[in-house]
């Protein structure tokens, strides 16, 4: 029997069996994953039939290295429950799929299939978590990575193998239509988010890809795709390196320590070079400096895009594939590769390069050995109640409150009897589920209205209208929610934006919505849909201030996608709650935080402006000599990087450091000063508390940053409860890129500063010496 086939031998050993069995054009064929997923099928009477199109894209390379998007389902693929595959039918259909490629290729060689998983499963039935603005919110990476291993066991048991999620984008513009994909603002914080994605899909660094319940992740997009000028989706990032190491590259390099098993590259330019040919990022840094040896996948046409710098397909693969592309994404340009080698524009050494690192992934999920999934499983595996207890409490952990004035929250049945719930985001499930989500069985999932009915105690009557839409101008429904917000005990206004794509609406071939200028739907958020004025969208000001003129106390909850502007709404709410997309149930946490049944505990993980015009307004700029400010308005954020409010309140003291300096080389050697404090629950209820560690680092060679978060914990607290918490800071949380873009414990004045947000801190000196 050949060695490749052979389980017992290592993979390496099965890899250098294999690739030299195979013709150039097969080895080319396992880099190329040029088709839809959904043209691959259609669903005649019921059943799954292959595509003669997909048989002959097989036919074409004498196999398939990937298949993209098999169960995606929106209204770009066009999929949904009258044509699509249904998690009850996934596992067959995968296994068909992936038979007809084994026994059509000459040496056997199976499919990877990839499906993408922003904030769940992109499919039919796939559980929808929170964006990952609003898992950033929870400052709780433990509880996000047990919800990313539940999204990992639904997707294998499906019969897929790979996971796009989104964990590396940073978001420093919120007009970008992309900033739901970020966990935050800040590095430090998304690199712990991005950690947690790979550790609960694949597991630890070495554990094996090949049980039932992990797959493998790839990490997109690499990188500083958040930087884009203008806050326009895939634009220039207008950073050298020290911002893109220091701001950027954390929560890549996170990831790949995890044991990340791929990268997405971005589809910006960093400093004029396209990502996708960027051999510094994709080879430099990624491999030759964090000795990453997984995949780099392509996004969607972007190495086509290429053919500006390289003037034909053939260059343009060539370009990619030497800089480090492993894997396509529907571009034509690595269908041309074999023609590239002929031509002498790359050598097949770079060929067999991509083509070992495909075939070792799939040698790691077990793919040559057991190739088929359970056909069963999925039944008990997609949507079970653990995963759908675990997406509530994610949505629960995600909810900001940012105001509650006279503590009106928690409502009380005997003062708040009658609730209007009033707004385009009260009832509209798929308003909260974020772009990248697929259609929804109907009675799945809770709206804002649906929670608050459920969550609302015996004898409170709740009432709705719509009011307006999110961008819609007509003020038809304005009377009506006015009416019924003057005759109620407390308004609830459900307000902010939207991803949700529509079926008929106009997509670019990557997927991306495409808007026409100066009149955006009701999608005013996701990928393609950036905007120049931040203040909630349509006729939503006009209904919050007729609501408020009623004397009738307002609630405020925001779905949104991005950080919005709020100046304006912000004095007419008694109560404010920041909920981003928080997913299918978002709505009944939503529910219990307003009855007091939970008691909100996020933070926030990015600031949310004044304005459009004061941006950039992230937390973590350069500290300039002396503080900067508008003339015409304020420079601060109308709600700092780390607040959040709670039915409880919390306490910190005796701030202590167990020691007041360190040399360079006790930091490098592995020294750490310990940081402790004490924080007591002073209120009435239970409520979960995170502590908060920044530094304000001076004198080290370089300007440094106002503040950079470098340790956080999330604790939980009873009545009067007090507990000691301590931190650590070592030479990854003090270490700097220096003059010589080397990463170096440079001697400094470090500011040591603890406490419940940015804006309310403890603070000790520390000093790095000689």
């Amino acid at each position: 029997m050949e060695k490749y086939k052979q389980a017992g031998l290592p993979v390496p050993e099965r890899v250098q069996d294999l690739l030299p069995r195979m013709t150039l054009k097969e080895k080319v064929g396992q880099l190329n994953q040029r088709m839809y997923g959904w043209d691959a099928y259609k669903m005649e009477d019921g059943e799954f039939r292959i595509t003669e199109d997909f048989k002959q894209e097989v036919a074409a390379y004498g196999g398939m290295g990937a298949l993209y998007g098999l169960f995606r389902s929106d209204p770009w693929s066009g999929v949904d429950y009258s044509n699509g595959i249904t998690a009850e039918n996934s596992a067959a259909a995968a296994n068909q799929i992936q038979r007809y490629v084994i026994e059509h290729s000459r040496l056997g060689i199976p499919v990877l299939l990839t499906e993408e998983c922003p904030h769940g499963h992109q499919a039919l039935d796939g559980t929808m978590l929170p964006v990952n603005l609003g898992a950033g919110s929870t400052w709780n990476p433990e509880l996000l990575e047990r919800a990313y291993g539940g999204v990992a066991a639904e997707i294998r048991s499906r019969g897929a193998h790979i996971g796009l999620v989104s964990a590396l984008d940073i978001l420093h513009d919120p007009r970008w239509g992309r900033s739901e994909e970020c966990y935050s603002e800040d590095p430090y914080l998304a690199a712990a988010f991005a950690a947690a994605a790979v550790r609960g899909m694949q597991g630890g660094p070495a554990e094996e890809l090949a049980g039932t319940d992990r797959i493998a992740v790839v990490l997109k997009h690499l990188c500083a795709q958040g930087a884009g000028q203008g806050g326009r989706n895939a634009g220039p990032a207008e950073i050298g390196e020290r911002e893109l190491r220091e701001i950027h590259l954390p929560a890549a390099k996170a990831g790949a320590a995890a044991g990340a098993a791929g990268f997405m590259a971005a589809y910006n330019e960093i400093d004029g070079v396209p990502c996708h040919a960027n051999d510094k990022l994709l080879t430099g840094i990624l491999r030759e400096e964090w000795g990453f040896d997984g995949i780099v996948m392509a996004d969607g046409q972007a190495v086509d895009r290429l053919l500006a710098l390289s003037g034909s397909h053939e260059g343009a693969g060539a370009l990619a594939l030497s800089a480090g592309v492993d894997l396509s994404l529907w571009d034509k340009s690595f269908t041309t590769l074999e023609e590239a080698v002929n031509q002498g524009l790359v050598s097949e050494a770079y060929i067999d390069r991509a083509a070992a690192r495909v075939l070792t992934l799939k040698f790691r999920l077990g793919l040559f050995d057991s190739p088929y999934a359970d056909e069963q499983r999925p039944a008990s595996v997609v949507g079970s109640d653990d995963m759908r207890g675990l997406n509530l409490q994610v949505a629960r952990e995600s909810v900001v409150l940012l105001k509650n004035e006279e503590s009106i929250l928690p409502l009380k049945a005997n003062k708040q009897r009658r609730i209007a719930v009033i707004g385009p985001n009260a009832d509209r499930l798929y308003n909260q589920l974020g772009d990248y989500t697929s259609v929804q069985r109907k009675g799945r999932g809770y709206t804002v209205l649906e929670g608050i009915r459920q969550a609302a105690p015996a004898g409170v009557v709740v009432e709705h209208a719509m009011g307006c839409g999110i961008r819609d101008t007509s003020d038809a429904g304005l009377a009506a929610a006015v009416e019924l917000a003057a005759g109620a005990d407390v308004a609830v206004l459900v307000l902010g934006g939207s991803s949700a794509r529509q079926f008929g609406g106009d997509f670019d071939g990557n997927g991306e919505a495409v808007i026409s200028e100066g009149s955006p739907s009701e999608m005013d958020c996701g990928e393609g849909v950036d905007l120049a004025d931040l203040r909630p969208g349509g006729l939503q000001q006009q209904l919050a201030e007729a609501v408020a003129a009623t004397g009738t106390p307002v609630v405020a909850v925001l779905i949104q996608g991005r950080p919005l502007e709020l100046t304006d709404l912000d004095p007419l709410a008694d109560a404010l709650l920041c909920a981003w997309y928080p997913g299918m149930e978002g709505g009944l946490a939503i529910g219990e935080i307003l009855f007091g049944q939970v008691n909100p505990s996020g933070k926030l993980p990015a600031s949310l402006p004044h304005s459009a015009a004061q941006l950039p307004v992230y937390y973590n700029q350069k500290a300039a000599h002396r503080i900067r400010n508008y003339v015409d308005q304020p420079s601060a954020p109308l709600y700092p990087f780390g607040y959040g409010l709670s039915y409880t309140s919390f306490a910190y003291s005796n701030l202590s450091l167990s020691q007041t300096a360190m040399t360079s080389a006790e930091l490098a050697e592995g020294g750490t000063v310990k940081v402790s404090v004490k924080v007591k629950n002073t209120g009435s209820v239970s409520g979960a508390e995170t502590v908060q560690l920044y530094i304000q680092a001076s004198e080290s060679g370089i300007t440094r940053r106002y503040a950079e978060l470098k340790g956080f914990r999330k604790i939980s607290l009873l009545p009067g409860e007090e507990q000691l918490v301590q931190l650590e800071l070592g030479f990854e949380e003090l270490a700097v890129w220096n003059r010589q873009m080397t990463f170096a414990a440079e001697p400094c004045r470090v500011e040591v500063r603890v406490g419940g947000s940015l804006t309310d801190t403890l603070s000790a000196e520390f000093n790095v010496v000689r």
